[in-house]
């Protein structure tokens, strides 16, 4: 169990600590010669057999931040109260901010009791008690002590030891999580980070990553409760030595206070942040939209501003829904606590919980957004799913559920796999929509192929890209092939090449434009992967460029060619070959870069752009960091085959 201190500067937290663990927390020199901390400090130690680990904050307003670092992942609070000063400013925010965190279990040392008189320790006692009432802590037993004499700390002690007893082991699940709030080098040892381990389990020789720099590390040696142990997990304080993954070596100036450590699947660097936010009851005013605030999570703190989604302005005592955007990225997932000061970093103003770290800046506040954030809100995760699939037309990107939710790749499968629901998608980019949503959403897109024709009957049909204009943005381009392929198994549309349309659906192009085709035909042969340009093809037809071009635009209206970049036309067979190669090139690892397809296709660098370019606007491949992932088959995008649906006039 981990139990960090709260209280008012001068209250005695450091005190107290060293009668309950004979442990002096304050390390660093400048605390030693101020008799006051300035920053974290740690102990351990057995209570009747329990081990528990002390967390010790600062309590100057100035510290703030470093106590905020100290207190995001703890179990247990102890409050110091000095019996001669009763409750002061800073004891009254650090009650605030352990509500803010929702930490329940806790107790109240009234300290310094050698200092007051009996009365005074029984007023102490009773105003303490009458502040508790209105928080998370309420009802939490108080104690008169004092660590001079000692007196008291025996009974506190034999508290401490019983609620470690009763204390439930948290859950490993999820991705390990640990919030950095120290680092430093040892010679003969290297880099070791600390802090609490806020989800999942890691063990000596574990591939891990510091985020937000992405950079990969492995787990070379683990301390728990300052003993050496093989493996850690939640709720545990923990010192971790890393190296570098790569090899080379790792600088401490490479790391910083509020960065993570956690498993890859983890990482998802953020700067908006969707929450519900508490507005503290004791604030003079209400809060503005875009409010410049300091953010506190996990370990870390940075600057941003605050968005109401639901009113220009929260009153104090108030709850809403708002948006965090920061100046920085940092780690943050669902149901990470948020704590909120002021733009001067004077006073705490509000705080709450985070809903979706990967939230919009465009249509924020929209009634169809604040309805899925309510949805994904609810708790446990199954709920949550299942209120995001009634509401999602167009589905559930799972992916980013199973980040946000920091589910591992084994806790999302099997909730997968128990939620009803049509997965649709390759692996890692996959839409999660009910049989609902999708046989209407399919019967959409036959309604309007079926209105395409009427509007436009000189065209054989459109394209997936045309189709899901049509359709609208919002209708993501994994679902509309899958409803696409649905309705090709079915019979009720036909692609020739890569257009789409009903059965029977039939143009006519004129003899002139055949005549014309029949000239250029031979440079969009399937032993060709590089068709000529606009301009090299009118030299051939003896025309400008522009009629050549509008040509094209009519052989393409046709089916027989796609238009892939402003200067080329290519034939449907030369762009499955095209996707052939990129799949090819994808199976090592599911990815290639731009450098590897160009090698491979044995083209020019500015026409393997235009080619990638336009894969990812037909869906076929999505841009990942510095390479491409393949998002469905040649097959699927571009057919297999094709099918004449065009004739010449007579």
């Amino acid at each position: 169990m981990i139990i960090a201190t709260a209280g008012h500067v001068d209250h005695g937290k450091t005190s107290l600590l060293r009668a309950l663990t004979g442990i002096d927390t304050d390390r660093l020199p400048e605390e030693k010669q101020r008799g006051m901390s300035i920053d974290l400090g740690f102990a351990y130690t057995d209570l009747d057999g329990q081990r528990v680990g002390f967390v010790d904050v600062p309590g100057h307003e100035r510290f703030i931040r470093n106590m905020l670092a100290g207190v995001a992942a703890i179990d247990f609070a102890l409050l110091a109260v000095a019996a001669d000063d009763g409750v002061m400013p800073q004891t009254l925010e650090h009650l605030a901010i352990l509500d803010l965190l929702a930490i329940s279990r806790g107790a109240v040392a009234v300290t310094k009791t050698d200092r007051a008189s009996p009365a005074r320790v029984a007023m102490v006692m009773q105003q303490v008690q009458e502040i508790l009432e209105q928080t998370s802590l309420r009802g939490s037993p108080v104690f008169a002590v004092s660590a001079i004499q000692p007196y008291g700390v025996s009974e506190l002690r034999r508290y401490l030891a019983q609620a470690a007893a009763n204390h439930s082991a948290r859950s490993r699940s999820g991705n390990f999580r640990l919030a950095i709030d120290r680092c430093f080098s040892l010679r003969g040892i290297g880099v070791t980070v600390t802090g609490t381990v806020f989800s999942g389990s890691a063990a000596i020789g574990d591939n891990l990553m510091l985020s937000p720099s992405g950079l990969r590390v492995r787990v070379r040696g683990i301390h728990a409760s300052n003993a050496p142990v093989t493996a850690t997990g939640a709720g545990q304080r923990s010192a971790i030595n890393i190296a570098a993954a790569s090899g080379d070596a790792l600088d401490v100036a490479q790391i910083h206070r509020g960065n993570w450590l956690l498993a890859p699947d983890a990482h998802a660097p953020t700067a908006r942040i969707d929450m519900r936010l508490h507005l503290l009851g004791t604030e003079a005013a209400a809060l503005k939209h875009w409010t410049p605030v300091h953010v506190h999570t996990g370990a870390n703190h940075s600057p941003g501003r605050i968005a109401l989604l639901e009113g220009a302005t929260l009153a104090p005592g108030e709850q809403a829904l708002a948006q965090v955007v920061l100046d920085q990225n940092i780690g943050i997932l669902r149901g990470d606590r948020i704590i909120l000061r002021d733009a001067s970093a004077r006073r705490t103003i509000a705080g709450g919980v985070a809903i979706d770290p990967f939230a919009p800046g465009k249509g924020r506040a929209r009634s169809e957004r604040l309805d899925f954030l309510r949805a994904l809100e609810k708790s446990p995760e199954r709920l949550a799913l299942l209120e995001l699939l009634i509401q999602s037309p167009y589905g559930v990107d799972l992916e980013k559920f199973r980040l946000s939710c920091n589910l591992t790749p084994d806790e999302a499968a099997a909730l997968w796999t128990e939620t009803a629901m049509r997965r649709i998608g390759r692996a890692g980019d996959q839409t999660g929509i009910s049989e609902t949503h999708f046989a209407a959403f399919t019967q959409r897109a036959f309604d309007t192929l079926v209105q395409w024709h009427q509007n436009f009957p000189h065209s054989l049909g459109p394209n997936e890209t045309e189709l899901r204009a049509k359709l609208g943005l919002r209708a993501g381009q994994t679902l509309l092939n899958t409803a696409v392929q649905h309705l090709l198994h079915s019979g009720k549309i036909c692609r020739s090449g890569t257009l789409l349309h009903v059965p029977g659906h039939k143009i006519t192009i004129s003899r002139q434009d055949e005549s014309e085709w029949r000239k250029i035909q031979q440079f969009f042969g399937a032993s060709t992967l590089t068709p000529p340009r606009i301009r090299e093809l009118a030299l051939t037809l003896e025309k400008t460029p522009e009629e050549t071009e509008a040509l094209l635009e009519r052989l393409a209206r046709a089916g027989r060619v796609l238009r892939v970049s402003k200067n080329r036309f290519f034939t449907p067979e030369i762009l499955r070959a095209h996707a052939a190669i990129a799949e090819g090139a994808a199976q090592a690892n599911g990815m290639f870069t731009a450098q590897e397809y160009r090698l491979l296709a044995a083209i020019g660098r500015n026409l393997t752009i235009e080619l990638l370019e336009f894969f990812d606007r037909a869906g076929f491949t999505r841009r990942l960091q510095e390479g491409r992932v393949l998002r469905a088959s040649a097959q699927d995008i571009f057919g297999t085959g094709y099918d004449r649906h065009t004739q010449a006039d007579n």
